[in-house]
């Protein structure tokens, strides 16, 4: 490094106080102290070790930056620069694709995404499918086309149930392009995922219900994803470990069109549950359109029935009952996801010994309330009145 005529001044007289830092880190380097992709030792770290101005030290890194060295990041720091030609012989874009841009998971889960991977000196493009196969159809074979995709972050469409796409993530994978799901995964496909592990949050969730008294559980989940299986999985061993009754009419199956409009199913709903002292909702947002739809019938929330969400979004904090609910980690889950198929890509590696899943906790507020003699009286009353 240090070639230009820029650095003359300093490769002439090293007591230069900013050649000191650029000597240090230089060291730093070539003896791979500091690897592509490590973080350079803050302004204030240098500006203590050094006894010198954050204005010298801007400078020096400055410098590093021209030469190409270092790269910054907003909001992060800066960090040594990858050479382009070792990111898989000229390959440096990931491609990144989930269900929707607009749910309050994903946001979060793209800027961790993003984050690690401008910090590492990949590029990122970002693909929408709106949880629909044709559309993801379409990226699919657009990534197949490209020959700069070094890697894949995706979040199957509709995975729980079968997918015509198969034969395109294969044909990605035989050319030799690590792939990693979020959220959920195709179980047909030898892929890792970085996922929450749904099954014990869920079991998490009804026991908690049951630690409150609650027997009569029933439950709302989405058929068309395959974290509404692995919750119902949960909810199951719940319930069976506490030698509880498992019965399909307190159990409401809907698509992804029907969670976003909850009134659709109104009816059902009401019918199937109307038995039921709490209820274990698929995520937040079937939570908050629940208690409303609840509320506007004259059911309180947790009076006569209690409910509890997933993912601890800001949908549980401004529902008119704030919400009891268990954490999506959104942005460490999208870091994670970007750090493991960085190790895929440099290690070559494709199995399932790169899933992660995060655990997870309930996070208490209103909605739940213990269950009571009360109870009973109140799901009386909603048969006779409110519930016909």
């Amino acid at each position: 490094m240090l070639r230009s005529d820029e650095y003359t001044g300093y490769m002439e007289d090293k007591r230069t106080k900013y050649g000191d830092i650029l000597h240090y880190l230089e060291n730093l380097m070539e003896s791979e102290e500091l690897k592509p992709g490590d973080k350079l030792p803050s302004e204030n770290e240098l500006t203590e070790k050094f006894g010198i101005s954050r204005q010298t030290v801007r400078k020096a890194i400055g410098l590093l930056e021209e030469e190409g060295a270092v790269r910054r990041v907003r909001g992060s720091g800066t960090y040594v620069s990858f050479d382009r030609r070792e990111n898989l012989e000229g390959r440096n874009r990931i491609a990144v694709v989930t269900t929707y841009v607009d749910s309050y998971i994903f946001p979060k889960t793209i800027q961790g995404i993003e984050r690690v991977l401008f910090e590492r000196g990949y590029s990122v493009q970002i693909s929408f499918t709106d949880n629909m196969p044709d559309r993801e159809r379409n990226v699919l074979t657009d990534l197949i086309s490209r020959d700069d995709v070094a890697g894949i972050i995706v979040e199957g469409t509709k995975s729980g149930l079968p997918n015509p796409n198969l034969s395109l993530y294969r044909q990605l994978l035989n050319r030799k392009i690590p792939i990693l799901f979020i959220n959920t995964f195709y179980p047909e496909l030898d892929v890792p995922h970085v996922s929450l592990n749904d099954v014990k949050a869920a079991e998490k969730a009804v026991n908690y219900l049951i630690g409150k008294g609650h027997k009569d559980i029933g439950a709302i989940l989405k058929l068309d994803d395959g974290q509404g299986r692995l919750r119902y999985l949960g909810y199951l061993r719940a319930m069976e470990a506490a030698g509880l009754t498992v019965t399909d009419s307190r159990m409401v199956w809907i698509d992804t069109d029907e969670s976003k409009q909850l009134n659709y199913c109104r009816d059902k709903i009401l019918n199937r549950v109307e038995e039921c002292s709490a209820l274990f909702c698929y995520n937040d947002q079937i939570a908050f359109q629940l208690i409303r739809m609840l509320t506007e019938r004259g059911i309180r929330v947790p009076e006569d029935v209690s409910v509890i969400g997933m993912d601890d979004s800001d949908l549980a904090l401004h529902s008119e009952i704030p919400i009891t609910s268990l954490p999506h980690p959104k942005e460490k889950l999208g870091e994670k996801a970007a750090e493991t198929l960085l190790d895929m890509i440099g290690k070559q590696g494709r199995g399932n010994e790169y899933t992660v899943e995060f655990d997870t906790r309930v996070m208490e507020r209103q909605s739940v309330a213990e269950y009571t003699a009360g109870f009973m009286d109140c799901m009386c009353r909603r048969r006779q009145h409110v519930w016909k």
